[in-house]
């Protein structure tokens, strides 16, 4: 994600920050059976998530009327279950459930703040694989997020602009909304004839019908549900491969279409320079998705994986930060909110990176400009590590000191180790999630310099690091 605010966002209507920060666990049910808890303990945001299932698919059909700003739909969700159950929750804020089924079959449910607690006829045993069908409607709602900025599902003059970061996904369809449950989707999307649909992955149909158009998207590739998205507007669309073959998808809104064209031009670019830093491109597709977006929105982009989504036209930049995500954040994803620093130190530097490409600053440059700046600057109230707070986790510290600790780790291993690392991280947790643990463990086993001390001061040390190695 890119959050360079331009304004603050005015009143919306907001998930209560009480629901996110609070935990709700659901008890045992019988003996042959218990309940799936509520929240998985995530360390910033505890109510996200829900356990004792894992899923391996999502099949949506959202049938948006844009006049009305009106949502019905459906969502089949395919899961294993992981421990017996006789109830499980899905995470679903707002909107009118009017029936669940599971297996085909009737099941009995109720509502509690964001939780959607289904209890099936019949108890699941663990490791059975099951599928559970909602079906819902309403007026997808936005989400002010703890540190004030807006997410969900956007409502804007021509559809909906969607993002998902951290909680927004539950805005518009249930699941289990945490970045650790990654699945596969399919997405069937309907709006008035006159609008586009996009979704991640390839566009496998566009169907017109009695003034309605439908498109069938499919995502392959596991993801997790802050990265779908499903914005709608009345877009220009271009489609197109990349010199090695890969399918570009760019969709612009008509606004925003002057002061895009050249930085999406560089996007064949900048995926072919990345994946000379990081290895094969983790996705079967790419492309983007530039909005023209209401004032109050406040932020700009999120790395929506295989197509990031822009608030308004991007600049060049900004463009490297989100596909750096494509390799940190969406195929390697953070295990907790609480490693967000793997996804946004790294698409920070890849950003000092580019500038040296260009002919700009080193990234020792930028290191030093900003290690000599003032100490009391925000990028110091905590350490990425331990951002100790939900609305933290967007915070300055979390991208430049998380890019900062990246070269002080280059200039301890060398350059040789560290663009192997560079390479080789990307590669072992494809499609997988990863920690902070997971990361110190895997520099260390590529070089004899002990690490400990670079990761307790830039990682863990609270205020400004007194050493530079």
């Amino acid at each position: 994600m890119n959050r360079r605010p331009l304004r603050r966002c005015g009143a919306t209507a907001a998930l209560s920050v009480a629901l996110l920060l609070s935990s709700c666990t659901g008890a045992a049910l019988s003996a042959t059976g218990t309940a799936g808890s509520g929240g998985v303990g995530d360390p910033l945001f505890p109510a996200l998530g829900n356990g004792g299932y894992d899923v391996r698919h999502y099949g949506l059909d959202l049938d948006y009327d844009v006049r009305r700003k009106h949502l019905d739909a459906t969502a089949e969700i395919t899961a294993r279950a992981t421990q017996d159950l006789r109830s499980f929750q899905l995470d679903l804020e707002g909107l009118r459930v009017s029936a669940v089924r599971v297996d085909g079959k009737d099941a009995s449910f109720s509502r509690k703040g964001h939780k959607l607690t289904v209890r099936p006829p019949v108890g699941i045993a663990k490791g059975t694989q099951f599928r559970t069908t909602v079906a819902y409607a309403g007026t997808p709602q936005e989400l002010r997020d703890p540190d004030g900025s807006t997410e969900g599902w956007v409502k804007t003059s021509d559809g909906a602009f969607v993002s998902g970061e951290p909680a927004g996904a539950m805005t518009w369809f249930p699941g289990n909304n945490h970045p650790e449950d990654k699945a596969t989707y399919d997405f069937r999307i309907t709006v008035p004839r006159r609008y586009t649909a996009v979704a991640n992955g390839e566009l496998r149909s566009e169907k017109v019908s009695k003034g309605k158009a439908t498109f069938t998207w499919h995502n392959p590739e596991p993801m997790a549900s802050y990265l779908a998205t499903a914005t709608i507007g009345t877009f220009e669309v271009h489609t197109s491969r990349t010199p090695g073959g890969l399918p570009l998808y760019v969709a612009v809104d008509p606004a925003e279409a002057a002061a895009s064209r050249e930085p999406l031009a560089r996007l064949p670019e900048i995926i072919k320079w990345e994946s000379g830093l990081f290895g094969k491109y983790p996705f079967s597709s790419a492309g983007a998705i530039v909005d023209h977006t209401p004032p109050r929105i406040d932020w700009y982009a999120l790395e929506s994986q295989t197509k990031p989504v822009y608030a308004g036209a991007p600049d060049t930049v900004t463009v490297v930060h989100e596909m750096a995500h494509q390799w940190f954040g969406d195929s390697v994803t953070p295990k907790t909110w609480q490693d967000t620093w793997l996804n946004e130190g790294f698409a920070t530097y890849v950003e000092w990176l580019w500038e040296e490409h260009e002919g700009g600053k080193t990234p020792q440059q930028q290191f030093d400009a900003l290690y000599k700046d003032d100490p009391h600057n925000e990028r110091w109230d905590f350490p990425p590590g331990r951002p100790g707070a939900a609305k933290n986790v967007t915070g300055t510290a979390v991208y430049e000191r998380g890019g900062m600790l990246l070269q002080q780790l280059r200039r301890a291993v060398g350059d040789k180790t560290f663009f192997r690392i560079l390479k080789e991280w990307p590669a072992k947790y494809r499609y997988a999630n990863a920690d902070s643990k997971d990361f110190i463990a895997f520099c260390q086993a590529r070089t004899d310099v002990d690490l400990k001390p670079l990761f307790d001061a830039w990682l863990y040390g609270k205020g400004k690091p007194e050493r530079v190695f």
